[in-house]
């Protein structure tokens, strides 16, 4: 049974041993760095011994970032002489699905792996996720499927995610269980000085007008083209920046900014400190998270913490992330993003109402609420650890 945070056997306290893999450096995915430090923080301050495993760059020992010739050099390294050294361990959990391939045949442990979404597996497979694959590509993703099967646990970030897992893997005999992000910063309301204070370092993002902020990347399934489209659709009647934080604008979406007159509102905020990011929620008119395909959707909750106003598509997990507390539309609806926009920014009794049910659902998504669906399921996995 559970008794405070770790488990209790024979009247004593049994401190769990954990080993989580993590994810390769020079791919660098961030996000996947966060995730599998939000969860070795978590499971730490629930008492328990917790080794955080990473495929080594051999090779690629300058860590280059993989890519072309590169990318084949990661194989190698992740796959074949650079496989993370697992310590003993009562538990191994790993953190990221597309590394479900270090599942073993017989395993000695049993093995937990987080689906956070199974896009590029359905990609491969011809399903339309804006995630196309190569023959290589496709390859990986089946090896990806067939790792996962052998998993003991799948810990899903989302319904939509469990529902993709529950149908890809038909006969899989394994536990499956819900277990949502949780924030991985403790993001929340600023001061308006210090809103001011931390703004003032972003070039070209001028303080006397509005801005709507953009989190994410150039991949198709983000969807900043309908972002630039909202902004270009109400240009007349508004006259606020777009803000793009993550990733620099792509070529193309900028001459598509130029294309539709609005290239002088655009502002790029390169890889932002979570410092930076946390001002940036906190200013904005309202997020724009037009995405046509998620795993979970981390910048709602975020924005959502910071009472920021969320506007996001109505594809699922998103409706689910948000709760209550956004406006959906569709991912191409571009005009109703755009008006949306001219709706908070006249109307102060909407934005309250949006910013209040942010705060509220946000709570939903805290470190502890996830550590304890983990440690809940090892308890399943392992009972007399």
């Amino acid at each position: 049974m559970l008794c405070g945070s770790a488990w209790r056997h024979c009247n004593r306290i049994v401190i769990v041993r954990i080993t989580l893999i993590g994810n390769y450096a020079p791919d660098a995915q961030e996000s996947m760095r966060r995730y599998a430090d939000l969860v070795r923080d978590g499971l730490q301050e629930a008492g328990h011994e917790v080794t955080l495993a990473l495929p080594k760059p051999v090779l690629n020992r300058t860590e280059w970032q993989s890519s072309g010739v590169r990318k084949w050099i990661g194989y190698l390294d992740k796959y074949v002489v650079g496989k993370p050294e697992l310590a003993h361990a009562d538990i191994v959990h790993i953190c990221d699905h597309s590394n479900s391939v270090y599942v073993p045949s017989r395993p000695s442990v049993p093995y937990v792996v987080t689906c956070h979404d199974l896009l590029a597996v359905r990609g491969a497979l011809g399903e339309e996720t804006d995630c196309p694959a190569s023959a290589s590509g496709r390859l990986l993703q089946r090896s990806i499927l067939r790792g996962l099967a052998r998993a003991q646990a799948l810990a899903c970030v989302s319904t939509a995610t469990l529902q993709d897992a529950q149908r890809l893997l038909g006969d899989y005999a394994g536990r499956v269980i819900l277990a949502p992000n949780a924030l991985n910063y403790p993001y929340r309301v600023l001061e308006d000085r210090m809103i001011r204070d931390r703004l003032s370092q972003v070039e070209g993002l001028e303080p006397k007008h509005s801005y709507v902020l953009v989190v994410g990347s150039n991949l198709r399934r983000k969807n900043r083209e309908c972002a630039i489209k909202a902004v270009a659709h109400i240009a007349d009647q508004w006259h606020g920046q777009i803000v793009f934080a993550g990733q620099p604008l792509a070529v193309e979406l900028r001459a598509l900014a130029a294309q539709l007159h609005v290239a002088d509102r655009v502002v790029d905020v390169v890889k932002p400190s979570n410092e930076l990011l946390e001002a940036l929620y906190c200013g904005a008119t309202a997020l724009l998270f037009p995405s046509r395909f998620e795993g979970f959707g981390w910048p709602i909750i975020e924005a959502q913490a910071c009472a920021c106003p969320v506007l996001c598509s109505d594809h699922p997990p998103l409706p689910e992330v948000a709760g209550d507390a956004a406006l959906l539309f569709g991912a191409d609806d571009y005009a109703g993003f755009g008006n949306a926009i001219l709706t908070l920014s006249a109307n102060p009794t909407t934005r309250e109402s949006l910013r209040g049910r942010g705060l509220i659902n946000a709570q939903r998504y805290e470190r502890r609420a996830m550590t304890a669906r983990f440690i809940e399921l090892y308890q399943q996995l392992a009972p007399a650890a």
